[in-house]
């Protein structure tokens, strides 16, 4: 599969460079001229966009005549999907060179820049070897994944559909769910059952609320509970509804996880306003927030009774948490989180704290400039592993049962930056060990621990779920 990748990406540069040898441009050569929009996009782009121009959606612009359209998008941005404005950051050739870069360098034939995932090529960690097997394909993004116990695997998928899948079948769209405001990074989100699913059926749901009250489009994280009849979902109950709502289409959170004493714990971003909501209490964007099982407010949340505080949160000064799992042993929250250019945190979270953002940081901002000098802070928690580049962080679990015995306990955390799954091995609250597993994967959205003590991993580009199994239990 690594070889296969290799080549592949070997492609993917020589038709990068094919393109690259069609520029023109009157003040550069044009050798000068492809190094320094290459190292331009490579340096602020290439995290969103894939290292060769690969992850762009089909637009207009592709087609249109010179290269004006993307300019603008470079220049000023695109702030309800998330993309800064680089205007202080390139001068005017860089901009117009790195825009002839994008434009060209776009492959027309766009499928031949998907990875293909090999499922019977056999991996190797320092601890376990193992195969990938493929368990779903034909989706867009999967992000959340909930096994049901009559052998169904229940799949949300960011544009806003949900399934069931069994016997390699995916269902229709299941009817029911509440109005979402899917595009950009929001959609249908997360998914969890409750503890004692068992005896009462109860599915909780993670999505971008959109405000239908509103003339504008604007959304907040929602979360509901519902029960699954058929197929479609009943009893709905929409327990949480972010506060305030804009028209920002990314850094929604929201992963879901029960502790063992029933509660809810679920992250809300900041919604890309770090400046107006992370360090304040009268609003839940980027919080970690708390609820009882039917959206009851804890009676020990640590803002309960402080005026003017939102009730449910439970931690404080979140960028936006992708990643939340109770410790199978010591039962103790964990969290991942992005940073922005650098600074991706895990954290172990503790209620009331303030975790820093965007006073602390060890990130910049994507146009290259200063964020904050600071750190650290008195009264600021620090994170308990901090990635810089970032990996992008988003999913996250901690390996239970049997099958991989020499991963229990470990977290696996996805990266969509950089197509793995990272392992991080814990001694008490400090992390002592990581290893990247399953590199070229694909970017990883969500990774869960199945009824089956596999790990279950979705994957965006390709959309499909794969499950790591280890040699000796194949």
């Amino acid at each position: 599969m690594k070889s296969k990748l290799i080549y592949l990406k070997m492609g993917i540069l020589l038709t990068a460079a094919l393109f690259l040898g069609a520029l023109s441009c009157k003040n550069l050569p044009k050798s000068t001229q492809s190094r320094s929009a290459a190292a331009n996009y490579r340096n602020f782009c290439a995290g969103c966009h894939g290292d060769n121009l690969e992850k762009f959606a089909a637009r207009q612009w592709m087609e249109e005549e010179g290269t004006a359209s993307v300019e603008k998008s470079i220049k000023e941005g695109i702030p309800t999907l998330g993309m800064p404005a680089f205007e202080k950051t390139f001068s005017g050739d860089e901009l117009k060179e790195l825009a002839v870069y994008v434009k060209n360098g776009i492959p027309a034939d766009r499928t031949q820049l998907k990875q293909a995932l090999t499922a019977d090529g056999m991996m190797n960690s320092e601890v376990h070897s193992f195969f990938i097997d493929t368990v779903v394909t034909g989706l867009e993004v999967p992000w959340g994944l909930a096994f049901l116990p009559d052998g169904r695997l229940l799949i949300s998928e960011r544009r806003g559909t949900l399934h069931t899948f069994s016997n390699g079948v995916l269902s229709a769209p299941v009817s029911g769910l509440p109005p979402i405001m899917a595009g950009g990074q929001g959609g249908l989100l997360d998914l969890a059952l409750h503890p004692d699913y068992q005896e009462n059926g109860w599915i909780y749901i993670s999505y971008s609320a959109l405000d239908t009250t509103s003339s504008e489009r604007i959304g907040s994280t929602g979360v509901m509970r519902a029960r699954l009849q058929g197929n479609r979902l009943t009893d709905q109950q929409v327990l949480f509804t972010g506060t305030p709502a804009t028209n920002r289409g990314h850094h929604w959170g929201c992963k879901l996880a029960f502790d063992g004493k029933g509660h809810l714990f679920f992250g809300v971003g900041e919604r890309g306003q770090h400046f107006d909501f992370p360090q304040v209490l009268d609003n839940t964007n980027g919080k970690i927030h708390r609820l009882n099982d039917d959206g009851s407010i804890p009676s020990d949340n640590p803002f309960l009774n402080w005026p003017g505080a939102i009730p449910s949160i439970y931690s404080y000064g979140h960028r936006n948490p992708q990643g939340t799992a109770v410790h199978p042993v010591t039962g103790e929250v964990w969290e991942t989180e992005h940073g922005p250019m650098g600074g991706d945190e895990i954290n172990l979270i503790r209620p009331g704290l303030n975790y820093g953002w965007p006073v602390v940081s060890f990130g910049i901002n994507y146009d290259g400039t200063i964020l904050t000098k600071d750190t650290v802070r008195a009264g600021m928690e620090q994170p308990v592993f901090q990635w810089t580049p970032s990996i992008a962080p988003c999913g996250m679990t901690f390996v239970t049962g049997d099958r991989f015995k020499n991963w229990k306990n470990n977290m696996l955390v996805g990266s969509l930056r950089f197509d793995y799954v990272e392992r991080v091995v814990l001694q008490g609250n400090r992390v002592v060990h990581t290893e990247k597993l399953a590199v070229g994967i694909g970017r990883v959205r969500n990774v869960v621990m199945g009824p089956d003590g596999l790990v279950y991993i979705g994957l965006e580009e390709p959309g499909m779920i794969v499950r790591l199994v280890p040699v000796e239990q194949r």
